[in-house]
């Protein structure tokens, strides 16, 4: 049985705003902080839609969609995650950002709370370095999209306690979510195999081997995946990738990890992905996926 009762999520973009959903959905009250006040109307409104279409499609009871908002609250002060037992971070994959924001939660958040970050990439022993309380500190590594896909990969930190993990696992469990143990490694198990793979894909289209549409078609008849692998770039996001593939190189000095030249010309072109309106595909709305 879990002892949290109170979930921060800091960082409103698609994987904060994803794991909130999951955190609210299973009946926990959840505070959302993002600095950006667009950000947090943005994730309210995804959340709210992907929560009525869930209840439409049969997937959530009459009724739960309202209860789940209800206990669904934005914030652009991070004061407000001092109620929390445990605070999740969303935000860039950069160490300093990730630091500056622990740094700013540890004198707010009582002696209880729980620091985890859902790094894909960042060793959790540095960013728990960093937080003011590395043995109260875990990695939860939610999958793309977290309000879909069931695995959290759960990392401890060199210094975390035995207690603080088992009191996160029991709190993923209770989520519904189903958690694996890696070790503090570079991308732990998915990322380790999915940047160098998404990167493959990238250069397939620089190369003009195939269209994107047909290389996501390729991948999701024969392989069985749910999404190819450029519809899931233009989930996460063409800065996003930029970041994981700067943040894997330059942990492993993978070659297939560097970023392939077209991620930073579609940036400068703002062709992010989803939330533009154009990334690999084109997008009539900015929807959240299975919305």
């Amino acid at each position: 049985m879990t002892t949290i009762q109170t979930v921060g999520v800091a960082g409103a973009g698609t994987m904060g705003a994803g794991i909130a959903i999951v955190a609210a959905r299973a009946g926990f009250r959840t505070i959302v902080f993002d600095a950006r006040q667009e950000a947090l109307d943005r994730a309210r409104g995804q959340t709210e839609a992907f929560l009525k279409k869930s209840e439409e499609r049969g997937k959530l009871p009459p009724g739960a969609a309202a209860a789940a908002l209800g206990r669904w609250q934005g914030t652009p002060e991070l004061a407000s995650l001092a109620e929390c037992d445990i605070v999740i971070e969303a935000v860039f994959e950069d160490l300093a950002v990730k630091h500056q924001l622990f740094q700013a939660l540890d004198p707010v958040c009582p002696e209880h709370t729980i620091f985890a970050s859902n790094t894909s990439t960042i060793s959790i022993t540095e960013i728990a370095g960093g937080s003011g309380r590395p043995d109260r500190f875990v990695g939860m590594h939610f999958c793309l999209p977290a309000q879909l896909m069931k695995l959290i990969e759960m990392s401890p930190g060199l210094a975390t306690s035995d207690e603080t993990f088992q009191r996160a696992w029991a709190f993923a469990e209770a989520m519904g979510q189903k958690p694996v143990t890696t070790q503090d490694t570079p991308g732990f198990i998915l990322n380790y195999f999915l940047i160098p793979f998404n990167n493959d894909a990238i250069r397939l289209v620089e190369q003009g081997v195939a269209e994107p549409a047909d290389i996501d078609l390729a991948i999701k008849t024969a392989l069985g995946y749910p999404m190819g692998p450029l519809e899931l770039l233009d989930l996460v996001g063409m800065d996003t990738q930029k970041l994981l593939c700067e943040a894997m190189h330059g942990l492993t000095h993978e070659p297939r990890a560097a970023c392939p030249p077209l991620v930073r010309r579609m940036i400068a072109a703002n062709r992010l992905g989803k939330k533009t309106g154009r990334g690999f595909h084109v997008y009539g709305d900015t929807k959240m996926f299975g919305a």
